[in-house]
């Protein structure tokens, strides 16, 4: 028995060397690992992600983040330079014991993009593993580590304009009541069309409720079949308020 415990710990020990040597060297791989451990566990499974993204869109720079007072904001700075720290006038501001009070920074240079500067500070600050002992240039996609927190860094340069939304799907989607509620149409292609012989012979009423102010500029460019399903909608949602 003396001898299964002695075993025991020695091999616990060497367990605890093996993964002291991973945090030291690799400390991004166990976060990963210990990262997938808490999805197995319900109770961690509400732990929340942080992030910080940087944008650029046209003249304008600025960071969204979720790191400041718990909640997703929108960060300018003149100087395009974000402080990080324990210190209540750092740029993002985060109350771990494991932060300096100036900790780091994340800096935008025209031209050259995003750098994460590390301030001298006692834990260190580390991009994917490696402790920034110089300015670090950041990607798309860094895992960023300072004392106890990690997050990760997203940044974008470019925006899609996307194409309108077909009227099949206009028909469904969310649209605003009196009440501050919403309400989902739902289009349904197999259902009775009632106004499709002569749809602009009910534009009158259409125009009379004053909705037309907000589409005539479009009506005109709509086929037989789309006007129809607008005032066929339309009228089918007057009709029950009418009768009441």
């Amino acid at each position: 028995m003396t001898d299964f415990a002695q075993t025991e710990v020695q091999r616990r020990l060497t367990l605890y060397q093996v993964f002291l040597k991973l945090y030291e060297h690799h400390s991004s791989l166990l976060d990963e690992i210990l990262q997938l451990e808490n999805l197995s566990q319900p109770s961690l499974l509400r732990a929340k992600i942080y992030y910080v993204h940087a944008v650029v869109e046209n003249a304008a720079v600025y960071l969204m983040t979720n790191l400041c007072d718990n909640q997703t904001q929108s960060l300018r700075q003149q100087q395009r330079i974000w402080t990080i720290g324990r210190n209540r006038s750092s740029g993002i501001c985060i109350p771990d014991s494991h932060l300096s009070r100036r900790h780091a920074a994340i800096q935008h240079l025209d031209n050259q993009g995003f750098y994460l500067i590390d301030f001298n500070s006692s834990n260190g600050s580390f991009v994917n593993g490696d402790r920034a002992v110089e300015p670090i240039k950041l990607k798309d996609g860094d895992r960023i580590r300072l004392g106890n927190i990690t997050f990760d860094f997203f940044v974008n340069y470019t925006c899609r304009l996307l194409p309108n939304v077909a009227m099949d799907l206009l028909m469904q989607l969310v649209h605003p009541k009196n009440d501050h509620r919403v309400e989902i149409l739902t289009y349904s292609p197999d259902r009775q069309k009632t106004l499709t012989e002569n749809p602009d012979s009910h534009f009158g009423t259409f125009k009379e409720s004053g909705l037309v102010e907000k589409s005539e500029n479009c009506y005109d460019n709509f086929n037989l079949e789309q006007k129809s399903e607008i005032l066929d909608r339309f009228f089918s949602r007057e009709i029950p308020s009418n009768s009441s």
